[in-house]
């Protein structure tokens, strides 16, 4: 259960990132697939991470404090955001060198939109996971969207393209919150 959370800082790179001496876990995911509204929901702070309904609001690497046990790294989205070419070349070259760098790095969460079919930059980014050997897990966002009857389908079909633990969730049911957190729990604390 998280009891505290808190905001650490921005950073453009790597290299502009403290070291906390904590375990940290990375969001990954399209531009507007919801790893803001995850921070907020699971910490229950609907203000903690900014949110917005505009694809490429979050910019920076930014550092959150839960519960003074781990760190979470809210990446720059991929994908669909209006800025220019050059602007999301560094984006991803910051985006690689934190994820292949960072030695406090324990868990990657990639967030894919469970209302869609899988989209070619998430299969991309799952590509480049696995050439680089890096672990994570999926997270489908916007469960709550989806016809209950679809749900675990659409589960099932996700953890048969990614080969990776796939976990619902939701801003609004909340119940589906308690198994990603538990992952944490048992795999990075």
């Amino acid at each position: 259960m998280i009891k505290q959370a808190k905001f650490l800082t921005s950073a453009q790179k790597l290299s502009q990132c403290p070291n906390y001496n904590l375990p940290e876990i990375a969001l990954l995911g399209r531009s507007n697939v919801g790893k803001s509204s995850f921070i907020n929901t699971i910490t229950n702070q609907s203000k903690l991470a900014k949110t917005s309904n505009k694809p490429g609001k979050t910019r920076l690497i930014n550092l959150f404090d839960i519960n003074n046990q781990f760190i979470i790294a809210d990446l720059p989205g991929y994908g669909y955001a209006k800025v220019s070419r050059e602007m999301q070349n560094e984006w991803q070259k910051n985006l690689e060198e934190y994820l292949l760098n960072r030695s406090s790095l324990k868990l990657l969460i990639q967030f894919i939109d469970s209302r869609h079919e899988i989209q070619n930059n998430d299969l991309q980014m799952q590509e480049w996971l696995f050439h680089n050997g890096l672990e994570s897990v999926v997270v489908a966002t916007k469960i709550d969207l989806s016809q209950k009857s679809r749900i675990q389908a659409k589960i099932n079909e996700l953890k048969k393209i990614t080969q990776r633990e796939v976990f619902p969730f939701s801003t609004v049911e909340k119940r589906y919150n308690d198994l990603i957190l538990k992952y944490i729990e048992n795999n990075v604390l």
